[in-house]
């Protein structure tokens, strides 16, 4: 492939609904222009960027794809992302880079919570967008319904430039908004002029007036022709459309059919024509050297930088870095500095990805999108640049993983397998985290959903050959007491030869502070019992505390004090009174009233105002407890509750389900509180039974 300058270039990410039609459309793109003999289908699993054997298989799109598009002169680098939610940091990371979004909707299915979830995105990185809407080609499509709610939505920013006609439930054209002019479809990217159909010319009319009006208010000169009447010419408007579409005042919107690869063509022909080219956009890092800012700005002409936005890990092709190159210009046998892993990298060569394909180029120009591979110390999020400049570029804002499962190997002797392949694919992936629960003595797996950990699941088994079960994890319960106790323990045991023998009397009473796990004081006096030997009774304590009597879960909030006991001139030993004081402590805790205290985590649940009813009740029946609502901007709610941790299992699909997508959550860990007795009851049980089994 050739090498682009930097005006050249359009970077692209395709953003939408899942099932609504992006990897399709991407297939489109490829063969309109060119660089596909055939178009693949995902459910044939065959499409350029559906190349995994996960996404084979589900028939979906799991991570983001990069495709090089060559149209009119230009490179049309095209992002191709998942759609389903549990894969959100795959389009937040694409997004990040881009420089401008296609929001693609399913003619069939309409606008969708994707739909606005991609708005949000675009929102939240300032991109440019257009609209394009699939499936025109099937029968119960309604493209003027699509424009009706998108505009409900969006306002005065929506401006269809392209409208389908149909003839007997089959798409064989459009109308052409700029040029009041109608096309047929001939063939691949192809077409003829054909007269506007009657039953169109109030569409027509109603369109277009809405896309003069955006036109009008680009200039004062614009809008005094507007009114008295004057027409602009096809070149006016697009002029002005380019500038209204890079400011985010027009969101145009276009329409065609993915499997008969209509109005692709112009779709194309409009990323080139109002999106912006990379050194339209701004670009800033931090010099750490200097603590100044970077100003890099897609520049060519600047000291050479470049940010690491993807990381791609495949047991057979190995690793590579994608990277958007920010300043000067990139070659193949570089060498550039990590300023996070402070280590010079060579890169060798450097590829464009064609799905997951590289194609050697000799450079890439600011603002470009391609790969490195075999940055052994370069990691997603990192910035390479010239040695004596030390940049730093923000990291990409990953949405945080709150769903976690405990993960089991199948295969003993797995676990050193299955904790390398969980660091690849948390390479590749930011929002997977795995971490070790000491405590609970389980692993534990995170992720933005349960079909995301289903998914991680999968890949450790097809990609590196072990196995995982997935399971309820603990839930890391606390145990302390409510009254005061006192015992008198001695431990004595007689065996040949020197004998053992602690004697201890103690009380056991609640600390009143839940965050110490015990408070040991000593009160003997007379020398009852040695002081070389309370260190003894203390490590008793501290052992003790470990596992408490009641199911087993470490415990807290417990002032012990030694008050008298009793010792052996010979037979006494620390041993003993370690003893003594264990036993001491298991009757004594049983007999202060012993409880359970369950974690109670800060909740936040983020919903639009018509769910707030049926997630508070869904709270409630989690032993949830509502603390209060704040109302956002966007005609949405926060309602913030405490609920024990336990209620949050299963709770991302839940309200999913309750809110049709729309709801977000996030969770703190607060405090611990008494756990109620019918909780305590069943913990114990099942702590008792699964003692029993080992």
């Amino acid at each position: 492939m050739k090498v682009y300058r930097t005006d050249e270039i359009r970077n692209v990410v395709l953003l939408g609904h899942g099932g609504s039609g992006k990897t399709s459309l991407l297939e489109a793109m490829a063969y309109v222009s060119g660089m596909s003999a055939r178009m693949g289908k995902v459910t044939d699993g065959n499409t350029i960027s559906d190349f995994d054997k996960e996404e084979q298989k589900r028939k979906f799109s799991l991570s983001t794809t990069l495709v090089p598009i060559e149209w009119e002169k230009a490179k049309i680098n095209v992002l191709d992302t998942p759609g389903y939610f549990d894969f959100v940091g795959e389009a937040e990371e694409a997004a990040s880079v881009a420089d401008a979004a296609v929001i693609v909707v399913s003619g069939k299915a309409g606008v969708e919570v994707g739909t606005e979830k991609a708005w949000e995105l675009c929102d939240k990185y300032n991109l440019p967008r257009m609209i394009y809407v699939t499936e025109m080609d099937v029968d119960d499509a309604s493209f003027r319904e699509i424009v009706e709610d998108l505009t409900e939505k969006y306002g005065k920013a929506i401006a269809p430039h392209f409208s389908p006609i149909r003839e007997e439930g089959k798409l064989i054209g459009y109308v052409n908004v700029i040029k009041n002019a109608a096309r047929k479809y001939t063939g691949v990217g192809e077409r003829e002029e054909m007269p506007v159909p009657d039953y169109m010319a109030d569409y027509l009319a109603s369109y277009r007036e809405k896309l003069l009006e955006a036109v009008a208010e680009t200039s004062d000169e614009f809008m005094d022709r507007y009114f008295n009447g004057e027409e602009f010419s096809v070149e006016e408007i697009r002029a002005a459309m380019r500038t209204e579409v890079m400011d985010g005042d027009i969101v145009p919107v276009a329409m065609g059919s993915n499997t008969m690869a209509y109005g692709v063509a112009n779709l194309l022909s409009d990323i080139v024509r109002f999106f912006p080219s990379p050194d339209m956009r701004s670009c800033v890092g931090i010099n750490k050297t200097t603590n100044e800012m970077f100003e890099a700005n897609y520049d060519f002409a600047k000291s050479k930088s470049a940010f690491v936005f993807k990381t791609m890990v495949d047991p057979f092709i190995g690793k590579y870095s994608f990277v958007k190159v920010c300043s000067g210009v990139i070659k193949g046998e570089d060498v550039l500095y990590n300023s996070e892993s402070d280590i010079e990298e060579k890169l060798g060569k450097i590829y464009t990805m064609v799905g997951n394909k590289p194609v050697e180029v000799s450079e890439m120009f600011a603002g470009d999108i391609g790969t490195i591979g075999k940055l052994s110390n370069t990691n997603t999020g990192d910035t390479l640049c010239a040695k004596g400049t030390n940049i730093v570029f923000g990291k990409t804002d990953f949405s945080k993983p709150y769903t976690y499962m405990k993960y089991v190997p199948v295969n003993k002797g797995d676990d050193d397998k299955v904790s390398q392949a969980l660091q690849r694919i948390m390479a590749e992936d930011k929002t997977i985290r795995a971490i070790n629960d000491s405590e609970n003595h389980q692993s534990l797996i995170y992720g933005i959903g349960d079909q995301h950990l289903e998914v991680v699941a999968s890949k450790l088994a097809s990609r590196y050959k072990c196995e995982i079960n997935l399971e309820t994890p603990k839930v890391a319960f606390r145990e302390t007491i409510k009254k005061k106790s006192d015992v008198d323990k001695k431990y004595k045991k007689q065996s040949g030869g020197h004998g053992q023998y602690g004697h201890v009397k103690m009380t056991f009473e609640p600390s009143g502070d839940n965050d110490t796990a015990y408070i040991f004081e000593q009160t003997v006096v007379g020398g009852t019992v040695p002081k070389n030997y309370f260190p003894a009774v203390e490590k008793g304590l501290a052992d003790s505390v470990l596992r408490g009597p009641l199911a087993g879960y470490p415990v807290v909030g417990v002032k012990a004090v030694l008050y008298d006991g009793s010792y052996h001139p010979v037979d006494s030993s620390e041993q003993a009174f370690k003893t003594a004081t264990v036993m001491a402590f298991k009757e004594g805790f049983m007999e202060a009233g012993p409880i359970l205290l369950e974690p109670i985590a800060s909740l936040k649940v983020t919903v639009p105002d018509d769910y707030t009813g049926d997630v508070m009740g869904d709270l409630n029946k989690r032993r949830g407890r509502v603390l209060g609502m704040n109302p956002n901007a966007n005609g949405t709610q926060t309602i913030e509750a405490d609920i024990p941790m336990t209620g949050l299992f299963g709770y991302c699909t839940i309200l999913r389900s309750m809110t049709g997508g729309r709801g977000t959550y996030s969770y703190e860990f607060s405090r611990y509180e008494q756990a109620p007795s019918d909780v305590q009851a069943e913990e114990v049980a099942k702590r008792a039974a699964e003692a029993e089994e080992k």
